[in-house]
C-alpha cells in the first residue's frame, strides 16, 4: 500500500511539474541579453526587437505578463518574428539608456525597434492580445 501511495505521489508531481514547464512555454519567451547584444542579433537575423518596459510596482504591467504575453498565440507570433526582451527600467543597466533614447515615461511602455536601434513603434498602456498582435503585425 505504501508503494502504491508513493507511485501516486510521484506521479502527480512528476505531471504537475511537466504542465508548469510547458505552460511556460507557450507564451513569449523572453531572453535575458543586453541591449547591444539584441541589436546584434536583430542584424544577423533581420528579426526586430520587441521590449517590455516595465518595473515592479506597474499594475498593467504585472497583468500583461500574466496574460497578454502569455497567450499562445502571441507568443508564436513573437518568438517567430522578434527578438524579445523584458527590461525592468528601474533596476536592470538598459533601463536608463531606453528610457532616454526612447523618451520612455510611463509604464508598460512598448518598443518595437531595429537592429541598429531605430524605433519603429511605442506603445504606452495595457494592450490585450488582439491590439498587440495588430500592432506587431502592422510594423513587420
Amino acid at each position: 500500500m505504501k508503494k502504491v501511495i508513493g507511485v501516486l505521489f510521484f506521479a502527480v508531481v512528476a505531471v504537475a511539474l511537466m504542465s508548469s514547464f510547458a505552460g511556460d512555454k507557450n507564451g513569449i519567451e523572453f531572453s535575458n541579453i543586453s541591449l547591444e547584444k539584441a541589436k546584434k542579433q536583430a542584424s544577423k537575423s533581420g528579426k526586430l526587437i520587441f521590449i517590455d518596459a516595465y518595473t515592479d510596482w506597474c499594475g498593467p504591467c504585472k497583468r500583461m505578463a500574466a496574460t497578454t504575453f502569455k497567450d499562445p498565440e502571441v507568443g508564436e507570433f513573437f518568438n517567430e518574428n522578434f527578438i524579445n526582451m523584458k527590461v525592468e527600467m528601474e533596476k536592470d543597466a538598459d533601463g536608463r539608456e531606453i528610457a532616454q533614447r526612447y523618451r520612455v515615461r510611463a509604464y508598460p511602455t512598448l518598443l518595437i525597434i531595429d537592429g541598429d536601434g531605430n524605433l519603429k513603434k511605442s506603445i504606452i498602456g495595457f494592450k490585450s492580445k488582439n491590439q498587440l498582435l495588430a500592432i506587431a503585425e502592422s510594423v513587420l
